[in-house]
């Protein structure tokens, strides 16, 4: 077989074709090094960098980016969401990203059950307008909340419920339940494509042209290689790897749509698809069985298989010990009845009835054999959602388990018939211990797909070889099986060089007439699934893979104190392009740039360190650009499978760059907020004025960079800590706790702080404030001022150094500051003890209400609830603590999905594209629903720029959880427009008006300077 050459950019006049994309499509046309460097890998091993990228935003943009690559004589990569494993989503092409805007609903045939849609549309989103219909689409991969049709058409996707649709006679595969193509060809030829009869084939052959040529080379194909093909395609529902040349036999109806599907954008551009759709059950129930071992479950398979479930997933128990490794959905875990392999079978119905009665059916068969697994039935929604959570979490699982090696793709779906899988699991495990490899076993059991994450080593020339030997007898042991190399994810550059193993030389030989019946040129997509560049060619580590290993401020300890390796942590996967639900990615949910996602970041900062596209390091504008938007909202830690955390690199990243120059006015204005507000605290009156007043206010806004659609909080007229020194202790039976007078609430909102000493002391505690003022630096770290903030987590552990040794609880009421000390502190500090200590001692208010005061009778209150959780406290908290204590106060509450409200501390006040992003961020969700909410629910807010964003966004206040549990106390009815704390006594808020002087000199001062300065600049 030959071996594809990827084409060199620099054969192609690369700045003539920019000009001529540019000036002839209304889309976006980027050849710039940090866009190339963002779209040079997907979820695979492999790495190339594009010639450039277009963005179409209309058919007639596709048309002519191809009419002038063509002309240039440049490659087209056609790409939806990038998550390919196989390679085939990276090329030295002109990548055309359909996912941003060529993603529309075309048409919905009811009747017919049919639906027309664009291919970057997202599945969930084509899903969300059938199922307004009654109806839904059948495969559905993991990814279903962001992978593009188009992506699944070019991979031939089927997912956890193709079950279902092969079991209703639909096929488990895209291509299965596809009806048209409307297609474009490299030469410019568009046609519309699907099963063909035997009059309309030869009617088209004696038209002639382009179409009559293409027919005629189909019909070739078909007649010269039928019988070849009827033996020796594999007879499974998976069936994936290699072109689809069994569609184009009779008795498949000669579908020219089915048979383009799956062939990974190596012969056509799809300008649209018509797709089958089928109803979808209105009620599930879930049943989980254990078995002793993974095998054993496999080999219960086909049993199952007899009472028609819509699912049927396998795990091991390898999966389940990374996932306690890991940290992930542990309270789901432990819902898994008793085994050490599992199988999920869900079953559907009009009803709950129904899909019970299915259930129950299969559980009263199961209970009759001599040695039954243990088994639960799950019929609450909720709790089904959680169970899935464990099965779709082991992509995330898998990858970068402490303690073992790193584990990739490149044998991690193959797929052999149902019946066989429990002694292909054995074979294959035998298999992975012959070369000492280890691998989580899971997958759609129910069709015979596995999926496996394996160590392999890919940086060393023995690894390397270690694993291509590993594939040549893996793909010898399922052809063995009558399988398939390929289940679901494609063929890509991994498993091309093994497809003559699977269908030998002659069935080669028509695939690659099928290409050039459609690609004569060989434009499309080279080197890919046919003569391809090689197993080993363009891998994006290998054995010439040595990237710096920079002195940093971060430790990085989960990934071994390498900055290198947490840049590798992306697997590519692109949760994180989700258009709806979780926190990740705020930024992109608003630009849908793949830039401005944690994925495309992440691969930015990889590419920084190799230093081949960019090659200006920690200096670089790309990744500096990329990191402008981020939100540092820590989402990413939360939602991404492997814990990507883009708010720390941002902060690492954003240290070395403004390393001996100045910052943006920003930084100052808001990096050092803390020192600005205890001046501003010795003067609040002055400064609310000057900050408040239309002409002051708009200067002190230009100044600080702030935009000027935002109003500056104000300043409190008496900080909490001040408040404290005059309240009257209360000694407390349970304890002292330390309250942790944060900045924001110190010196803003000191009636949070005020409502959270009370609750303390209504729970028997005696509560303290640090008699130093300290802060922990949370805004400095958006900034990269690493050194000051870690001066000050120095000075934080030295003050209380003798209260962290005594275990002293410390209650933290701005979740952001609570983060640091669980998350930065550590990162920062890993070494020493007290940091670990203090790590532990830090509570939000909730968890220490739960964890330490757990017999307190939390005041009820009767009242509707809106609750917007903080970013960080999603991602390093949780919010399982405060759901506890809301339901002892028999809140009537609503946890709102809403993401990340926009605001992220500075982010949202900062002029220009981060104000833009930040309140688009919050219009998404929050702000509407809040809107929306009744004048007598209560906002629940507990993060200060939440509360901000509420404020300025809505004509509604949140409260911190502290208020409404005081509101509680006293046995009032929640008021939604309270504009101040009314339980604390206004007067004893005023100031007295000491310091002012002080602080008008200084200002005075300052003034001066800058007049002074002005002076000596115009005299210059």
């Amino acid at each position: 077989m030959t071996t594809a050459v990827p084409v060199a950019a620099s054969a192609i006049d690369v700045v003539l074709l920019e000009t001529a994309l540019r000036n002839a499509i209304v889309g976006e046309v980027r050849f710039d090094h940090g866009t190339r460097a963002a779209y040079a890998t997907d979820a695979s091993n492999y790495r190339q960098l594009p010639i450039g990228v277009v963005v179409p935003t209309s058919k007639k943009d596709i048309i002519n980016t191809v009419e002038i690559c063509r002309k240039f004589g440049a490659p087209i990569l056609a790409r939806g969401g990038g998550t390919s494993l196989a390679g085939q989503c990276c090329n030295v092409a002109v990548v055309m990203d359909m996912s941003k805007y060529y993603n529309a609903v075309l048409d919905i045939d009811e009747a017919n059950k049919l639906i027309k849609v664009q291919p970057g549309i997202v599945l969930d989103t084509m899903r969300g307008a059938a199922e307004e219909v009654g109806l839904t689409f059948g495969p559905d991969p993991a990814t279903h909340d962001h992978c593009t049709i188009g992506g699944m058409m070019g991979n031939n996707s089927c997912g956890v419920h193709s079950v279902m649709s092969y079991f209703e006679g639909y096929g488990a595969r895209v291509s299965d339940n596809t009806e048209r193509l409307t297609l474009l060809t490299y030469d410019g030829f568009i046609m519309e494509v699907g099963p063909t009869t035997e009059a309309q084939l030869e009617q088209y052959i004696q038209e002639g042209g382009r179409k009559g040529a293409i027919y005629r080379g189909l019909k070739a194909i078909r007649d010269k290689y039928a019988d070849l093909i009827r033996e020796r395609f594999p007879k499974i529902p998976r069936r994936v790897s290699g072109y689809n040349l069994d569609e184009l036999l009779p008795e498949k109806g000669f579908n020219v749509a089915r048979a383009l599907v799956g062939s990974e954008g190596t012969c056509v551009v799809i300008l649209d698809a018509t797709l089958k759709l089928m109803h979808t059950p209105q009620a599930r129930s879930l049943l989980v069985l254990g078995y002793p071992d993974i095998y054993a479950a496999g080999h219960h398979v086909p049993a199952i298989l007899q009472h028609k479930p819509i699912a049927l997933e396998g795990i091991d128990d390898m999966l389940i010990d990374f996932m306690r490794k890991k940290g992930l959905e542990l309270e789901d875990i432990a819902m898994l009845p008793d085994g050490n392999g599992w199988l999920l079978v869900e079953f559907g119905g009009a009803n709950k009835e129904e899909s019970d009665a299915k259930a129950e059916k299969l559980m009263q068969a199961l209970k009759k054999e001599d040695q039954p697994p243990s088994m639960h039935l799950y019929d609450d929604p909720e709790k089904e959602s959680r169970l899935w959570e464990v099965r779709e979490s082991g992509l995330g699982a898998t990858a970068f388990v402490p303690g073992v090696e790193d584990a990739w793709p490149g044998w991690e779906d193959s797929a052999i018939h149902p019946d066989a899988v429990g002694d292909y699991l054995k074979d294959l495990r035998n298999l992975f211990n012959k070369y000492g490899y280890k691998a989580s076993l899971y997958g759609h059991f129910g069709q015979g797909c596995i999926h496996c994450r394996i160590t392999f080593d890919l940086v060393t020339r023995h690894g390397i070889e270690k694993y291509k030997q590993f594939t040549h007898d893996a793909a010898q042991l399922v052809i063995r099986y009558g399988g398939s190399l390929s289940g679901e994810h494609g063929d890509g550059q991994a498993r091309a060089d093994l497809l003559e193993m699977m269908y030998g030389k002659e069935l080669m030989q028509a695939f690659h007439e099928f290409k050039e019946v459609w690609d004569p040129q060989w434009k499309m997509n080279p080197g890919k699934v046919i003569e391809p560049y090689g197993q080993t060619a363009n891998l994006r580590l290998g054995s010439n893979y040595n990237p710096p290993s920079p002195e940093t401020h971060f430790h990085f300890p989960e990934d071994g104190g390498d900055f290198a390796h947490a840049t590798l942590r992306c697997v590519g996967v692109g949760k994180c392009r989700r258009h709806e639900g979780g926190t990740m990615c705020p930024s992109y949910m608003v630009t849908r740039e793949e830039e401005h996602s944690t994925r495309g970041r992440t691969h930015l900062l990889f590419e920084m360190l190799r230093g081949e596209e960019i090659k200006t390091g920690w200096k670089s504008r790309e990744v500096k650009e990329a990191l402008d938007l981020c939100l540092a909202c820590k989402g990413c830690k939360g939602d991404c499978p492997v814990n990507v955390d883009m708010a720390t690199y941002k902060s690492e990243f954003l240290s070395h760059y403004y390393e001996k120059k100045l910052r943006p006015r920003a930084a100052y204005a808001f990096g050092w907020i803390y020192w600005w507000a205890r001046l501003a605290s010795k003067m609040p009156e002055l400064v609310n004025f000057l900050t408040q007043n239309p002409i002051t206010g708009r200067l002190f806004k230009l100044v600080a960079g702030v935009a000027p659609q935002r109003r500056i909080p104000k300043f409190a007229t008496l900080t909490f800590r001040d408040w404290f020194k005059q309240h009257a202790k209360t000694k407390g039976g349970k304890g002292r706790v330390i309250l942790w007078a944060d900045t924001f609430n110190n010196f803003f909102l000191p009636e949070t702080l005020v409502a959270a000493t009370e609750v303390l002391e209504a729970a028997g505690f005696e509560v303290t404030v640090p008699k130093q003022m300290l802060c922990c630096g949370r805004p400095l770290y958006d900034f990269g001022m690493l050194n000051t903030a870690k001066k000050m987590l120095h000075d934080i552990m030295d003050s209380l150094q003798n209260s962290i040794r005594a275990e002293i609880p410390i209650v933290g009421l701005e979740p952001s500051c609570v983060a640091v000390f669980r998350d930065e502190l550590v990162n920062l500090y890993p070494y020493r003890e007290d940091a670990k200590r203090l790590q532990q001692q830090v509570y939000t208010l909730a968890e220490f209400l739960e964890k330490k005061a757990p017999d307190f009778k939390v005041p009820e209150l009767q009242a509707k609830a809106l609750v917007h959780g903080h970013c960080h406290h999603k991602a390093i908290m949780k919010m399982d603590c405060d759901t506890a204590v809301m339901d002892k106060m028999k809140l009537h509450y609503e946890v709102m999905d809403a993401g990340c409200c926009g605001m992220a501390g500075y982010f949202g006040y900062e002029a220009g594209r981060p104000y833009e992003v930040g309140k688009a961020a919050g219009e998404r969700v929050l702000l509407p629903a809040v809107r929306k909410a009744g004048k007598d629910t209560v906002i629940i807010a507990d993060g200060f720029s939440c509360r901000e964003q509420i404020e300025q966004g809505t004509p509604r206040k949140g409260l911190h959880l502290a208020q409404v549990l005081q509101m509680g106390l006293h046995s009032e009815p929640a008021s939604l427009y309270m504009p101040e704390n009314k339980y604390v006594d206004r007067k004893k808020l005023k100031g007295d008006g000491k310091g002012t002087r002080t602080a008008l000199v200084v200002l005075a001062a300052a003034a001066g300077l800058a007049a002074a300065c002005l002076m000596a600049t115009r005299k210059k």
